[in-house]
């Protein structure tokens, strides 16, 4: 698990990143939290499954920890 929270802020002030437990996030203002994916188990293929909010598989792996684990690689760096 990667040890480092990036946060981007806006010109506005708005910080966005993904959600972690490592530091308090309601010390520097309110939350707002949308789910960037969703992670739930295919009884079909017996496989996690990451999705988007469109319906979209991205990634699937037989440990839920995998996907949470990709998730953060995938979500948690700052895209330029």
């Amino acid at each position: 698990m990667n040890a480092n929270v990036n946060i981007r802020f806006t010109p506005d002030g708005t910080g966005e990143c993904l959600y972690t437990d490592m530091l308090d996030l309601r010390e520097i203002g309110t939350l707002r939290i949308k789910r960037a994916t969703s992670i739930e188990f295919d009884d079909r293929t017996q496989r996690w499954v990451v999705w988007n909010p469109y319906g979209r598989r991205l990634f699937s792996n037989t440990s839920r920890q995998c996907c949470l684990d990709w998730e953060q690689e995938h979500f948690g760096k700052d895209k330029e």
